[in-house]
């Protein structure tokens, strides 16, 4: 007779997901006993990196992962990164381990009190079956959940005695849309509005990107005569950085960024909120004079914006209808905007220095994940990004995100057959939020490299506090920490990285590597201004 479990691998190869990420503990054991042979177990070192792992995974496939984790306990290790999760609508099927049934009322070693509370608000939904012959569909639900706009993490508490019990028959497959489009009368709306503006203006923000809509967010903005914004603090690129229209990316706080919008009187924000903030700087939200038009597949996002009128429907389905509709602009195109100055080189290197060299040795179809709050901006001026699906990185703010993430995307480049190669840049201080990671990377012989500022601070934290004036902050100051002696414990090449030149060597040595390298790079300890 067939049990839970066997019911439950068969659903999990029925939905392609034969990939599981996690760190293995004892309520998951029943689950994972005899693990069959034609899937992957991912095995990381800390709950943290297993989700991040998963999200880089889900993204880089375009599919949704599993991740498993350990009951209460490891559930709350994989929290900060399940936020980040969230705030990247990353399909997720996150599930944990639950203590035996029988004992639950006596709250044993390893229960979990309140299973679908404890991963709340940063989940879909959440759940533990009320009988164990309804995992399998639970499965099945959390899978269509996760993967419908907004698309997202879900939760499932699994006891560790229902695997073993007999199931019923499989559930039927089934399938759900994951895209739709928009109302045709607001639509309308948004045409006539565009067609009669003076001067638009195009911000895209990551829906662009998670929708596969390059071609057509550049198609059009050539048609409006438009300059393209990225939306502000994106965890994905969205329009080719090369392109005459590119502008950058929008400054993060509502003052600011409403001035660099200053003169335009039609902004339309495409797969982006509206807007993501922070710090706090007081201002309007818009110039004055100026009208906002906002497209996204996810509700809340159109309830929350403080301004403008917003259209539901998926971002690319939406830039199509837009771009057949929209007549073309009588005006000429923006002109190109100013390359930066090329930086000097010194000893240590600027930020500057380092990642324009990292950019003359960037490799044609190269991903990049990052994690290094102080030199973003320094990273987004030197690198351009200009294929969709390159840049990754976290939408939530918080850290121990990047390294596992870009683990998880080589990981997926190579079960893609794509074998893109995989760069990270992560700060010295991000380095060790979840620096576990490298192991599973070397383990997994993953060619991915990863670039480390080192300068010896928190230096974002730094910034933060002259913005706000508030000196004498304890530990912001990152003393003694040895990159190279760490990076070799786990398995990886690695070796301090000095000029540009020694830069383009060892990259491209690392990336024809069979394992992991990290490099890590002195630079400059100024701290540059948060906006």
């Amino acid at each position: 007779m067939a049990t839970v479990r066997d019911a439950t691998y068969d659903v999990l190869r029925t939905l392609g997901m034969t990939t599981v990420f996690g760190n293995p503990g004892s309520t998951e054991e029943p689950f994972l006993q005899d693990f069959p042979a034609d899937f992957h177990y991912v095995h990381a070192l800390h709950e943290a990196s297993a989700v991040a792992m998963a999200d880089g995974y889900a993204q880089a496939r375009g599919v949704p992962a599993h991740v498993n984790l350990h009951t209460a306990p490891g559930t709350g290790n994989g929290m900060g990164n399940l936020v980040t999760a969230w705030h990247n609508k990353t399909p997720l099927i996150v599930t944990a381990g639950q203590q035996t049934r029988e004992m639950l009322l006596l709250e044993p070693r390893l229960a979990n009190r309140r299973p679908t509370e404890l991963p709340q608000p940063y989940v879909k939904w959440a759940y533990e079956p009320a009988r164990a012959q309804d995992i399998p569909a639970a499965v099945l639900r959390a899978y269509a959940t996760a993967v419908q706009p907004p698309a997202g993490p879900v939760f499932l508490s699994l006891p560790m005695d229902d695997w073993a019990q007999p199931a019923d028959p499989s559930p039927a497959p089934r399938s759900v849309a994951t895209r739709f489009a928009p109302d045709p009368e607001r639509l309308d709306d948004f045409v006539r509005v565009l067609a009669g503006s003076r001067n638009p203006v195009l911000v895209y923000g990551p829906g662009v990107d998670r929708s596969g809509s390059w071609s057509t967010a550049v198609a059009l903005a050539e048609r409006l005569a438009a300059p393209v914004w990225s939306a502000p603090a994106p965890e994905r690129a969205v329009f080719p950085e090369d392109h005459s229209h590119f502008r950058g990316v929008l400054p993060y706080a509502i003052g600011p960024l409403a001035e660099a919008l200053r003169g335009h009187d039609t902004v339309l924000v495409v797969g982006a909120p509206v807007f993501r903030y922070y710090p706090y700087v007081p201002g309007g939200h818009l110039p004055d004079g100026a009208r906002l038009l906002h497209v996204t597949d996810d509700p809340d996002e159109a309830a929350r914006a403080p301004v403008g009128d917003s259209l539901l429907g998926d971002p690319g389905l939406t830039l199509t209808a837009l771009t057949e509709r929209v007549p073309p602009a009588d005006r000429p195109p923006p002109a190109p905007r100013e390359a930066p100055a090329a930086p000097e080189v010194t000893a240590p290197l600027s930020a500057d220095a380092l990642f324009a060299a990292l950019a003359a040795h960037w490799p044609a179809d190269g991903v990049l994940v990052q994690e290094s709050p102080s030199n973003l901006s320094a990273l987004r001026r030197q690198l351009k990004v200009n294929r969709p699906a390159s840049y990754f990185t976290m939408a939530s703010g918080g850290l121990g995100y990047g390294l596992p993430a870009a683990i998880g995307v080589a990981l997926a480049e190579r079960d893609a057959g794509r074998g893109r190669p995989v760069v990270a840049v992560i700060g010295d201080g991000s380095f060790h939020y979840s620096v576990q990671a490298l192991w599973t990377a070397a383990r997994l012989a993953l060619p991915v490299v990863v670039v480390v500022p080192v300068n010896q601070q928190y230096a974002i934290l730094k910034a933060f506090a002259e913005l706000k004036d508030t000196p004498g902050v304890p530990g912001l100051d990152l003393p003694g920490l040895d990159v190279v002696a760490i990076a070799a414990g786990y398995g990886c090449a690695t070796e301090v990285v000095e000029t540009p030149d020694h830069l383009g060597v060892a990259l491209a040595a690392g990336l024809r590597a069979d394992r992991p390298t990290v490099l890590p790079v002195p630079i400059s300890t100024d701290v540059p201004s948060i906006l």
